[in-house]
């Protein structure tokens, strides 16, 4: 009989048991939902609705133009918050850029917002300032290359870079013009050219200076380096002379056929003959880059107005590196009108007039005479300024004055 009443307390305690858990769970059923619940499915939904819209970011918070927003919003597509670019732009805040500056870096390398500001920017801001390089000048590093400014190998090249260009402003000044000096090969290209043309009488100072009108000069291939210098030497001016930079500036990435071509146009253009016109330019490689149409106008003026003979210019090419309309052709006018008028030596020379600095002029050529021609050195300031094809000088009111 016992066990029979076993089962049956078992048995009717299990409808019992069943009826309270239903019971709970549908009292839970019609808990209200909690809050937090309620707007974390929202934001979820919203996250999935509107993803990252980097586009409008760039044009809201970087500052961009919608045209460099939509150029730049190409490279950065796979961006899907603004974490990581809201932490670059502290970081670039922080190095003291503006927002003009931001968004003038941003355009040049969106990259740049992709960046990891601990394990990449922090780390490379540590390293230059380890070199010696002030926070402003980092800045303006970033400004000019900001690419370049998150390579590691960026610090190994500033080492090396800066002393050979004497100061870091230099060095930007350089990097300004040629970009590739902070991605060229330092051991394969760079310092092969560097030494090279030490061993051709070039010190730092002169690489440095040449490095600006010539960018290319010490980041192109060695052979092109060797190239050039043999140019040089061909126009007349050898290795280790002072006027050895200038001919290497004239003649960087000239052709032979062209160098040639240019020197029959000067031979044709001063009336020159083969041995002046070897003579002017081993003087003034320089004139190999001045355009046709100022080499004529120079030779129209020096040989038919002023009267010089092609041989005189040719020993004296300096000449030609003067401004026609501010110098030659004032000056020759004031030298004209004193020795037309007496007041002035018939043996003074226009090319020593020309010469002078014009501080030098007017003690020399327009002072002297400011009681025998009142008027010159208005009518003189006047040429400067108009620029004229003739000048008319008033006459002078008294006799000659001594110089």
């Amino acid at each position: 009989m016992l066990p029979v009443q076993k089962q049956h307390l078992l048995f009717s305690f299990r409808p019992r048991t069943t009826v309270t858990l239903l019971s709970l769970r549908c009292h839970q059923c019609r808990l209200p939902k909690p809050r937090f619940s309620t707007a974390a499915a929202a934001a979820c939904s919203a996250s999935r609705a509107d993803p990252f819209a980097v586009e409008e970011y760039l044009v809201s918070t970087c500052h961009l133009s919608p045209a460099q927003a939509l150029k730049a919003s190409k490279v950065l597509s796979h961006l899907k918050s603004p974490s990581r670019p809201d932490a670059v732009l502290a970081f670039l805040s922080g190095l003291g850029l503006s927002d003009a500056d931001i968004a003038a870096a941003v355009a040049y390398d969106p990259k740049l917002l992709c960046s990891e500001v601990e394990r990449t920017l922090a780390p490379r801001l540590a390293e230059l300032r380890d070199l010696g390089l002030s926070p402003s000048q980092i800045a303006r590093l970033v400004l000019v290359d900001p690419a370049r400014f998150r390579r590691p190998t960026v610090v190994s090249k500033l080492r090396y870079y800066v002393p050979l260009f004497g100061s870091f402003d230099n060095l930007l000044q350089a990097v300004r013009s040629n970009a590739y000096l902070l991605s060229s090969d330092l051991e394969r290209v760079v310092k092969p050219n560097v030494a090279f043309l030490m061993e051709c009488g070039l010190d730092a100072c002169d690489i440095a200076k040449l490095s600006v009108p010539v960018p290319r000069l010490i980041t192109t291939n060695p052979e092109r380096v060797r190239a050039m210098v043999e140019r040089a030497e061909a126009v007349g001016v050898p290795r280790g002379t002072g006027m050895f930079r200038h001919a290497l500036l004239a003649v960087a990435f000239l052709s032979e056929e062209k160098i040639a071509a240019k020197v029959e146009f000067l031979k044709k253009t001063f009336r020159w003959s083969e041995s002046e016109v070897a003579i002017a330019v081993s003087k003034l490689p320089l004139m190999l880059k001045h355009s046709k149409d100022r080499l004529r106008r120079m030779s129209e003026f020096l040989i038919t107005q002023v009267g010089l003979e092609p041989e005189y210019i040719a020993h004296r090419p300096a000449l030609l590196t003067y401004s026609l309309e501010r110098r030659l052709m004032p000056r020759h006018f004031v030298v004209k009108f004193l020795k037309e008028n007496g007041l002035l030596e018939q043996d003074r020379s226009y090319y020593t007039a020309v010469q002078v600095s014009e501080n030098v002029f007017m003690e020399k050529f327009i002072h002297p005479y400011k009681e025998a021609a009142p008027s010159l050195a208005q009518d003189y300031a006047a040429a400067c300024r108009e620029v004229p094809t003739t000048l008319r000088f008033q006459e002078p009111s008294t006799g000659p004055a001594s110089a």
